[in-house]
This record gives structure tokens, sequence and C-alpha cells, in this order.
């Protein structure tokens, strides 16, 4: 559809004569092969279009052959030729077209919702994107069920489910589609739209379903307590086809790990089997199937919880994790501690609350209560000071009930400590003891630990005074007397003065206690004059049974100088001969 006259192409002849000599080498062209689509210029050989209605959708090659000859194309000239293979382009002149104006689709309304239906195409002569086509649905009831999409090569329109279909409700759709180029070519408007419609009749497929249950989920209530088969609620399902099957409904075990309910298997009426109590499981989640009596393979299944209701059936309790310290400089009057409630009942049963002490017992001395009534109490000192060592737990009863109906009251002890408080803090902390009693030991620990030691302590002191109350002996053994032996050098009386002095106190240590002399008692005249010059040392040394020693070791037989024995001032002494 180019315009005549438009370039094509452009060829050159060449003459091997001379250009200067007359006309051998002037060259002119002509066209042999081509007419009418095209011609050629005969001087510049330029290829032209000589035809404005060439359409490439008609003949899309063309071979045009030119002729070159010399001498200017006189008689007698000499010519060559060649030939030029012209193609003509594509442009998007040629609108989409259906190849029909209706069409049929069957579809089954058990169709899954976003996949594909069907498909269809209308026809577009041009090329690559001179034929892409976007489809689309006109009547929008038909577009609020169905969507097309163009498919990747831009040909064909992709139907797909946006809804999911019921042939109970409507069995045939009508969609009105459209046709329409994606890249307009404004030069060719004045040929129309580019764009064309086609109507598609959709039948929608009869297909046996499952049971449809009237709720998408069933929320149900029973009371805590009720009796076993108490009938918690009902659900319902039909069959949705034209048919209208018989339902039957069961609790498929491997959906329900809950045994606490049973169904009815004709009317879907829900029972309890145990006694259910909202303390301890407030939800019960179950889940209910339905199947069609004609084909047991159509089945569906429905959530369904049962909430338990709450009864006023738990006592309440006062609130108290740890004991209640009591100052030991509490004063009468003053608040010891605040206590609340418990209860496991909800808000509506369980969360007002009345304090009593019991009744029918003695006024106690130590303790009263408060009821503060904002469910809380407070327990005050009847006296001045406690004393850890007289008594260090007291208890104390509490009677509180709740506002429930009926209201249901319970008793608590409470264990109050006495200990020494800390000064300067708000908190009632007892004073840190000795480490032992923070570590834990009782008082009756702490008093055997005492008096164990004391006993240990006794027994060490007994043991001592008896150690040293023993006498100590008179040589010891580093001072052994045979170590003191002194060598004297004078004649002895010989055998006949063996028995002048006793050697035993030379083997026994021992025996020289009997052998210590009195200071008072001095050797007479007869034996002191032996003792004069040299003898005046040895008479001041050893005694008796050392001299004896001595002569019997030298062999000395003369007889003793004297008569009797001398008394010694001590029992051993040292002197040098």
């Amino acid at each position: 559809m180019s315009e005549v006259g438009t370039s094509v192409f452009q060829v050159t002849a060449t003459d091997a004569d001379d250009p200067t000599y007359g006309n051998s080498a002037r060259v002119v062209y002509s066209i042999l092969q081509g007419q009418p689509y095209f011609s050629v210029d005969p001087m510049t050989g330029i290829i032209r279009t000589a035809l404005a209605s060439m359409d490439r959708e008609a003949r899309e090659h063309y071979a045009v052959v030119i002729q070159a000859k010399d001498m200017a194309g006189q008689v007698g000239g000499l010519s060559g030729s060649t030939t030029i293979n012209i193609t003509l382009t594509d442009v998007n002149d040629n609108p989409p077209k259906f190849p029909q104006k209706n069409y049929q689709l069957y579809v089954p309304e058990s169709a899954e919702v976003g996949k594909p239906v069907g498909k269809i195409a209308a026809h577009d002569a041009d090329l690559g994107a001179n034929a892409e086509i976007k489809y689309s649905i006109l009547n929008t009831e038909a577009a609020s069920i169905f969507s097309i999409a163009t498919s990747r090569d831009g040909r064909e329109g992709i139907i797909s489910l946006r809804k999911p279909l019921n042939y109970e409700k409507k069995k045939t759709y009508t969609l009105h589609i459209e046709g329409v180029n994606t890249h307009l070519d404004p030069r060719f408007s004045y040929l129309g739209p580019f764009k064309d419609t086609a109507t598609l009749k959709i039948t929608v497929g009869d297909v046996d379903e499952a049971p449809v249950f009237s709720m998408d989920y069933y929320i149900m209530d029973v009371y805590e307590n009720a009796p076993i088969g108490t009938a918690v609620g009902s659900v319902t399902a039909r069959d949705p086809d034209s048919k209208n099957s018989r339902i039957r409904y069961f609790m498929e075990p491997s959906l329900n790990e809950d045994a606490s309910f049973i169904i009815e298997p004709d009317t879907g009426l829900i029972r309890t089997t145990y006694i259910l109590d909202r303390e301890d499981t407030p939800l019960h989640n179950i889940t209910v199937s339905a199947v069609e009596i004609d084909n047991p393979s159509m089945v569906s299944h429905v959530p369904v919880t049962v909430q338990v209701l709450d009864m006023n059936d738990n006592p309440p309790e006062v609130k108290t994790d740890e004991d209640i310290i009591v100052c030991e400089n509490t004063r009468p009057g003053q608040v010891i501690q605040t206590v609340t409630a418990v209860d496991k009942d909800d808000f509506a049963n369980g969360q007002r609350f009345s304090f009593s002490l019991p009744i029918g017992i003695p006024i106690n001395p130590n303790f009263t209560l408060k009821d503060n009534e904002d469910s809380t109490a407070n327990i005050i000192a009847r006296r001045r000071r406690f004393n850890r060592l007289t008594q260090e737990l007291y208890t104390l009863p509490i009677v509180v009930w709740d506002g429930g109906e009926p209201s249901l009251t319970g008793t608590s002890t409470l264990t109050l400590r006495v200990c020494p408080c800390q000064r300067g803090t708000r908190a009632k902390v007892c004073q840190s003891e000795a480490f032992l009693s923070s570590a834990g030991l009782s008082t009756g620990a702490l008093i055997a630990i005492l008096l164990c030691v004391l006993i240990l302590l006794a027994i060490v002191i007994l043991f001592i005074t008896l150690r040293r109350s023993k006498k100590e002996p008179l040589i010891i053994s580093e001072e052994d007397v045979r170590e003191n032996v002194v060598t004297y050098d004078d004649e002895g009386g010989g055998e006949e003065d063996t028995e002048a002095f006793d050697i035993s106190a030379l083997r026994n240590p021992a025996a020289a206690e009997e052998l210590k002399f009195r200071r008072d008692v001095r050797p007479d005249g007869s034996r002191t004059s032996h003792c004069g010059g040299a003898m005046a040392a040895a008479c001041a040394g050893p005694g008796p049974s050392l001299f004896h020693a001595h002569r019997r070791l030298h062999g000395r037989t003369s007889p003793a100088p004297w008569t009797q024995r001398p008394s010694w001032t001590s029992a051993t002494s040292s002197a040098s001969g």
C-alpha cells in the first residue's frame, strides 16, 4: 500500500568501453519483468513502485528483471540483465475476524474456579504485532462469572471460570466477546474499526454434588454439668442436585478426637456423651459430616464449635502464695496484710467476694478481719508486739463467699509468720539472721548444733587437764645416767670390794629415785681423809656405784679404803680425773 513512485532500489551497470568515444559506454536501463508493479528510471537505474494497490496479503514476493544496454539503447548496442527480488513488508491494514458469529461451549458445574474452561480465536491476515488481538467480554452479567485473557502469542482468547457454577440455579450463559487489534496504524483509519465480535453460549452441565450445609460454620452453647444426652443443637444439609437425595449425618472418628458428643444420623441433632466442665475445657471443636444415601461417595464436612456455659460450681479461695509476715513490733489495729480471693468460675459468678472469720469458734485474741466490700479484706493485729522466740507461726481461718447464684463459700487457713522486720522499708521484709538460719535451718536445729559444739569443747578441756596432771619422770631419755660415767684413776679393794656399790642404777634409770641422797647427811672423817689433794675432785663426783663399776672395768682387786657407804648429795655427778 505504498504510494506510486516510492523508491525501492537502485541498480548500476558498468561498461568497459571508453566513455569518451561516442556512445559505446553510455548505458540505458529498462524493465523486462515486474510490470505493472514496478518501473525503472532509464538513466539512474532507480526502481520505483508503479501500482498503489499492492497488497502483501495478496502477493508478498516479486522478481523484477532489469536490463542495461549500451549505445544509449540503440539498435546494435550490447546489453546485460539482473534480477531483483522484492518483498512487501506488512502493515496493519486488516481487522481481526471471527470465523463464525456464534459459538457453543459445554462446562460442567464441577469446574474449578480460576481454571480455563475453553478457547476462542479471531483471525487476522496481518503478521506479528499487527495481528495481536485483545479479547474482552462485553455483557456485565457474564463477565462476573467468566473471564477471558489473550494467549502468549496474542491470537487466542482463553476463557476461565471466575465463580463456581450451579446447574440447579442457572443452566446457560451467553457471552458477547470482542476482539480488537492492539497496534493500530492511523494511516488506515479510513478502513473502519479494527475489531470484531462473536457470541459464545455456555451450557452448564449437571454433576452429582456433595451435600451442602445450611451454614458454613456452626456455634452452639450448652451449660456445664448438664446431664448426659443433653441436646446441644442441630445441623442441616441438603442435596444440591435436582434429584434431592436423602442425607445422613455422622461424626468421623479421624476428624474428631473429642468424644464428648454424638449426632443423630437422620436429624443432625447433637447430644452430649459426658458431663462437661467449663473450667476443664471451655470450648469443644468438632466436625460433622453429611453423606448422600444414594451416592455415599458424595460427602461434605462442616466445623462446629460448642461453647460450655458457666455455672457457679466452684467455691472461692483466698489468694495467697506465701506466708504472711507479722513484724515483732506490730501495734494493735495495724493492718498486717490485704487479701483477695480467686474463683475458677467466670466473671459473672466469680469476681464479687465477701470475707469474714468463721462463726462458732472462740474469738481470735491475736488477729481480726475487716471486709473492705471491694472483694478484698484486711488482716488486723489485735494486740501489741509479737515475739518470734515465744511463738513464730500463727494460723488464721478465713471464710469467703462469691456473688454467684447460688452463692458458694470456702474456708482458707492462712499461715502468719512472726519475724523481726527491717526498718526503713515499706514492704514487710524479715531482717537477715545468721548464715545458718538464712540457709534454712530451724531454731531446734541451731540449738542442737550449739549443744554439740559445747560437748566437744568440754571433752577437749578434760583431755588437756588429764595430760597435765600426770608426773614427769625424773630422768628423761635425753638425760640417761649412762652418759655421765666418770673415769677415776684410783686403786680399789679388788675382788673383795665387789659388794661395796650397787651397779643396778646403771641398768634401770627408774632406780635412780631410790638413790637420791639427803643433802643434810655428810660423810664422816674417816671417809673424808681419802678425799684430799687429787682425790678431792673425785669425792665430789659420782656415787659409790660408779666407782665400783670403774674398778671392775679395770680389774682392780684392792679392798675399799672405807668400810661404810658415804652419803652423796645427788644421784649423779660429773668430774674430770
